[in-house]
């Protein structure tokens, strides 16, 4: 016995529908999506990430993030120029410090000559319109690791608070636009912003890490800047809670009272809610952290063959725009700005 004739699909059948309403003729086409799209990435919402090294002409990567490289002083100024002609707004500067100057009170922090201020002084002499961001904490100067000072097992806030003040202001000389410290001291930005006017920098703006949670995402940070294999312990008694949202908006509105022109969430795409509750509550200019760990992730998919890379990258920062942040510390930023100017 032979199955019976299945009947043809009737092909006008939608059109027995009665539908008003429907929203695929605003995707029909590219032209009509463009119109229709509600958030768009350009350059002007990247701040590149670099790590700086001593030496000269020195670029190396670093393992556990592909494509990330610690430059020296003078590729720094090189890195400058590139984001200059592809229009990213600004550099956020992180050191790899020598083992050997790093100490338990992170004296490093505070010479006039360290990569960081050395990094600030060459790029403004050669490339002075791009804006450099420089991170106040003494993680990448301290022999254990964390942000602070400590006694015993215990990190001292109101003494790392008065060590993270004259960092600032030893940035600040040096020719950083943004101080941003990521510390997660309490009270440390009413004391830098206070310091800063008090010795003429009115101008010098600070982006407050407001909500930077105590995340597994750093780790191939810490492989950049060294710190992995010195950390002791963690840093959960400053950082913050990562099953806390309320606490978030506190710290936000404290960061503000005291003086934060922006501020910043860490990380990123686990704590989209975060950014948006910000934005939707303070409506300041709120900024994200797509931290290495983001990076490591879409990279080691893109490598194996996984995901599209070019894609999964573009479509993890446009999250970052609908959440509602201003703006994302990227990895990714000149890869990005690559293929915005060429497909512009």
């Amino acid at each position: 016995m032979t199955d019976a004739p299945r009947p043809s699909p009737n092909l006008s059948m939608d059109r027995s529908l009665g539908l008003t309403h429907r929203p695929r003729r605003n995707r029909k086409a590219e032209w009509t999506r463009r119109l229709v799209r509600e958030n768009v990435l350009t350059a002007d919402d990247l701040i590149w990430p670099i790590f700086v090294v001593e030496g000269e002409n020195v670029r190396t990567e670093v393992a556990s993030m592909p494509g990330v490289e610690r430059l020296s002083v003078d590729q720094a100024v090189t890195a400058a120029r590139q984001a200059a002609e592809l229009a990213i707004p600004a550099l956020a500067l992180f050191p790899y410090t020598d083992p050997e100057l790093r100490d338990p009170n992170g004296s490093e922090a505070l010479n006039p000559e360290n990569l960081v201020c050395r990094a600030c002084r060459a790029i403004k002499k050669e490339v002075p319109q791009v804006g450099l961001i420089t991170d106040v904490a003494l993680d990448p100067y301290t022999s254990h690791g964390h942000d602070g000072v400590m006694e015993g097992e215990t990190i001292l806030n109101d003494e790392s608070v008065a060590i993270l003040v004259e960092q600032s202001l030893n940035q600040a000389r040096a020719g950083a636009d943004v101080i941003a410290p990521s510390d997660m001291m309490d009270g440390r930005v009413g004391a830098i912003r206070a310091a800063l006017d008090g010795e003429g920098f009115q101008d010098v703006q600070i982006m407050a890490y407001a909500a930077k949670y105590a995340s597994a995402f750093y780790g191939p940070f810490r492989d950049a800047i060294g710190t992995k294999a010195v950390l002791t312990g963690d840093k959960r008694t400053y950082q913050m809670d990562p099953a806390n949202t309320d606490e978030a908006l506190r710290e936000v509105a404290l960061d503000l009272e005291q003086g934060a022109d922006m501020v910043m969430v860490k990380p990123g795409l686990p704590y989209l809610d975060i950014i948006h509750r910000v934005k939707e509550r303070f409506a300041a200019p709120t900024f994200a952290y797509q931290v290495s760990g983001e990076y490591a992730m879409i990279m080691a998919a893109a490598r194996n063959g996984w995901l599209d890379g070019e894609k999964a990258m573009l479509e993890s920062l446009l999250a970052f725009k609908r959440a509602g942040a201003n703006g994302i510390l990227t990895y990714f930023a000149p890869k990005v700005a690559e293929m915005l100017k060429k497909s512009a």
